[in-house]
């Protein structure tokens, strides 16, 4: 398939260069603005959406125009930056799921994650997962496969069985996927083994704080034959535990807010600089 356009071909390089290409997972936009100053790409992680919009777990409560509606947003105030978009199982049949990739496709994604699991859903890194069978995962996949044109398409499988993870991995580095993603990986050595299994194809691992894989950097990513990571969860849980303490501290100062003054404190000044740049750069 011939690749024309820049977003996606942009992200290929990117995986295809040496060492592991990092992608920071984002759930809204003043996330994203802070890590578009520290990283050149940014992870859409449906954990992350699904805990910021809706306030619920990840367990297939997005809907599709939500998420568009997302993405229109972040690559427009960041269009120079790497957009990998989680898209669950496609939000339903194939024919969802082609209409999905090809609407994220024309807004500017560089790419998209489609998974085997089928319904309920649960995020990679719990218990309870299901697996659609691999057959009417890869007739999903191929015809998302087919109506993209430029976007980049990383097959992911949530296996949990030893075997089975490198049947699937196997099966997803035969098609015309650009990445593969094995969700959950739970030690080294199976890096390794699914490394083997898929041949030259782009491997991509996924970090997230609390999850079943281990915590590994980026050299020791790149060592390991990893192409690109994902960090799903940095931006949320580094709020989730900042705004609590600052929550706790508000209320044991009887409403007093903090000396602004200390240089170590966000006020409105630091809060503005950081967003103008935002529409200085989208006007560009």
């Amino acid at each position: 398939m011939r690749h024309s356009g820049p977003h996606g071909n942009a992200l290929r390089e990117a995986i295809a260069a040496a060492g592991t290409t990092p992608l920071i997972g984002v759930h809204d936009m003043y996330s994203a603005s802070l890590a578009a100053a520290h990283y050149d790409g940014m992870f859409v992680s449906g954990f992350g959406f699904a805990g910021s919009y809706y306030g619920l777990p990840d367990i297939g409560f997005i809907a599709w125009p939500d998420m568009l509606a997302f993405v229109e947003r972040l690559r427009w105030a960041f269009p120079r930056h790497h957009l990998l978009v989680d898209i669950d199982d496609g939000y339903g049949d194939p024919a969802v799921a082609c209409h999905v990739a090809r609407r994220l496709e024309a807004l500017g994604a560089s790419g998209v994650i489609l998974e085997d699991q089928k319904r309920p859903r649960r995020c990679g890194h719990v218990a309870g997962k299901q697996i659609l069978p691999l057959e009417e995962y890869l007739d999903k996949l191929e015809q998302v496969l087919a109506c993209r044109t430029d976007l980049v398409v990383v097959a992911r499988t949530d296996a949990t069985d030893e075997a089975e993870i490198l049947v699937r991995a196997k099966a997803l580095a035969a098609t015309d996927a650009d990445v593969v993603l094995v969700d959950g990986v739970r030690d080294t050595d199976a890096i390794r083994r699914i490394r083997s299994a898929i041949g030259d194809k782009p491997l991509l691992f996924n970090q997230i704080a609390g999850g079943r894989s281990p915590r590994l950097s980026l050299p020791e990513l790149a060592e390991l034959g990893v192409d690109v990571a994902i960090y799903s969860t940095p931006c949320l849980f580094a709020a989730h535990q900042a705004m609590d303490r600052a929550l706790t501290e508000l209320r044991a100062a009887e409403g007093r807010l903090p000396a602004g003054d200390s240089g170590d404190r966000v006020g409105v000044a630091e809060s503005v600089e950081l967003l103008s740049r935002n529409l200085h750069t989208a006007s560009r």
